[in-house]
């Protein structure tokens, strides 16, 4: 049971990760928008005036292709961890700890993209934690998702005594 419990979670970072990536696309513009704040500085005074603002299209661009691909590539390595482990369900615990590596790197590519884009980048260097508009939405919501995918990806890497 414990294992069926860990492909589920498993399966629902992968659907996270499909869901988030399918609206950056069909929204691409607000997708873009957001990360052209962050980078610009323009959500809080006294922002754009920072020699680290920046609205050069590329970054925008690279910052706005780097959240999509990362959020499907978590997703595509979830899923394909999840058959894995669902196909090794019923092996010994050597087998089945094989099976999740796949789980274990998609999980671990959320987390880059949520701490190293959201909480380095965007907090960070782009001093998004001064915003009041984008804090809570973005920030925060980074820092949750990350911490839960964590949390998840601990509670399945653990081993079993079955």
């Amino acid at each position: 049971m414990l294992r069926l419990v860990k492909i589920a979670l498993i399966c629902s970072i992968a659907l996270w990760g499909f869901i988030g990536a399918l609206f950056n696309i069909i929204d691409w513009g607000g997708t873009m928008s957001a990360v052209g704040a962050a980078t610009s500085m323009s959500t809080f005074e006294g922002g754009v005036d920072s020699w680290k603002a920046t609205s050069n299209s590329a970054a925008i661009w690279l910052g706005a292709i780097f959240i999509f691909f990362s959020k499907l590539t978590a997703a595509v390595l979830c899923t394909m961890g999840a058959v894995n482990m669902w196909q090794a369900r019923d092996a010994d615990p050597a087998q089945f700890a094989i099976a999740k590596e796949l789980a274990m790197a998609g999980c671990g590519i959320a987390i880059i993209m949520l701490f190293g884009g959201f909480i380095i980048i965007a907090e960070s260097w782009f001093e998004l934690w001064r915003s009041d508009v984008m804090r809570g939405p973005v920030l925060d919501s980074a820092f949750r998702y990350a911490g839960m995918i964590a949390l998840i990806a601990l509670f399945v890497a653990s081993g079993e005594d079955t």
